[in-house]
């Protein structure tokens, strides 16, 4: 299996990187800075780091090609590049603010990585990948929670759109042998995104490895084919070996997080 994994470089990402590379996968795992990717790349076994800045169509092509031929092809895209409130709000699980404070610039950087890159990166992997007969995509998302919450302007607008960006690209591609489905922790996750001094006393969060056996589920042979799921995981982390819980069906109601 050759996996691109757009935003390898911590947390989410890297979890699910470093779960496919020491399963036999060969992985691409992209950053902004192509230093900080190698730099992570070479702790992992047959990864290589590029550079990609996930707002620009051209970084998106040059990465993409890079990494097909490094690879020698795609047989998946994790896309997981993302940014947090905290770029438009240090303080927002403490001070939120009410969406006419946000300013225009963060809200489009946030649109920008969160909706338009996960587009741009699809965009020129999927015609890579009908051409070689087939592919899978893996969209992260987030509880639905989350995508209404005050204060969450323009973090949860832009999971949201992301979500709906998935199902319409799965519907586009049925019956081609590229498939289209979305994975999320089935809770709240440590990551860079959630400051420390805002976490709740006594409140437990889980460990970025919990997304290893789902992505490890979603890259084998009994989910050849599967289609337009929403696979949410929640629990301690597992062994690299042992598989996730079943597939929950697209429209499954919302899983607070």
């Amino acid at each position: 299996m050759k996996v691109l994994v757009a935003g390898g470089t911590s947390g989410l990402g890297l979890a699910m990187a470093s779960a496919l590379a020491t399963s036999g996968a060969t992985v691409a795992l992209t950053g902004r800075s192509g230093q900080r990717a190698s730099s992570v790349a070479a702790e992992l076994p047959e990864a290589v780091g590029i550079e990609l800045d996930v707002r620009d169509e051209w970084s998106v092509a040059r990465a993409v090609d890079q990494a097909w031929s490094r690879l020698g092809g795609i047989d998946m895209l994790v896309n997981n590049a993302g940014i947090g409130m905290r770029t438009v709000n240090p303080r927002f699980m403490t001070h939120p603010q009410g969406f006419w404070e946000v300013p225009v610039g963060g809200f489009r950087a946030v649109v920008d990585t969160n909706l338009t890159g996960y587009w741009l990166v699809a965009r020129e992997v999927t015609p890579r990948m009908l051409a070689a007969g087939g592919g899978r995509i893996v969209n992260l998302s987030v509880s639905q929670s989350t995508m209404h919450r005050a204060g969450f302007v323009p973090y949860g607008p832009s999971r949201a759109g992301s979500e709906a960006l998935s199902r319409i690209m799965a519907a586009d591609l049925r019956d081609t042998g590229v498939t289209v489905n979305l994975l999320l922790p089935g809770g709240a996750t440590v990551t860079g995104m959630l400051p420390a001094e805002a976490v709740p006393e006594g409140r437990e969060f889980l460990d970025p490895a919990v997304m290893g056996p789902p992505i490890l589920w979603l890259a084998s042979d009994d989910a050849a084919g599967v289609d337009r799921l929403l696979v949410a995981f929640a629990g301690p982390p597992l062994g690299p070996r042992q598989r996730p819980t079943e597939p929950m069906p697209q429209d499954h109601p919302d899983m607070a997080g």
